[in-house]
């Protein structure tokens, strides 16, 4: 129950009118990489796996992903669900309608443009602003900017010495 308030408090912080970049979704997905890998044999059935690897950078609009390894499925109706992985994995996408970012880092990221979610596995970290959490396991909702913190004790995993959900709310000025 304690866990449940913990992770409802602080989504109440990060929870205001602002959700991320609209337009983003609407703007061609643009990869960078050392190498890639298109497979376009399982088109027929609906889908299509590539794979980069080296350096790889992934924009839409605002939102940036920076890793070691990608590998992205597409399906018919063009979503698609990104897996990223590699010392670091970041994101970086800006809010909508405020000159304010939101950031993450991990071992593992998996994004899907359909639910407009992003998850970071083993040692995540997520920031707005000042304000920054970190966990073993981070779900975070690009949309609503609700997001959802679990420790690696909680996961039944050991992937760090920090074993617990570790928050920090700066405090807000009057006129904020």
């Amino acid at each position: 129950m304690k866990k449940l308030f913990v992770i409802g408090f602080c989504g109440l912080f990060f929870i205001q009118s602002a959700s991320a970049e609209r337009g983003d979704r609407e703007k061609p997905v643009h990869l960078e990489a050392d190498r890639a890998t298109v497979e376009d044999v399982n088109r027929k059935e609906g889908s299509r796996i590539s794979t980069f690897t080296g350096n790889v950078v992934l924009t839409q609009g605002t939102l940036r992903i920076l890793a070691d390894k990608l590998v992205m499925k597409e399906d018919a109706q063009g979503f698609r669900h990104a897996t990223a992985t590699g010392k670091l994995v970041s994101f970086r996408q800006k809010r909508d309608r405020m000159d304010e970012y939101v950031e993450g880092w991990s071992e593992q990221a998996e994004y899907d443009s359909k639910t407009d979610k992003i998850e970071l596995f083993r040692q995540a970290r997520l920031r707005r602003g000042s304000d920054e959490v970190h966990g073993d396991y981070i779900s975070y909702d690009m949309g609503t900017e609700f997001f959802k913190v679990i420790g690696s004790k909680e996961r039944g995993v050991e992937t760090g010495p920090d074993k617990r959900v570790r928050i920090t709310i700066q405090p807000k000025s009057k006129s904020e």
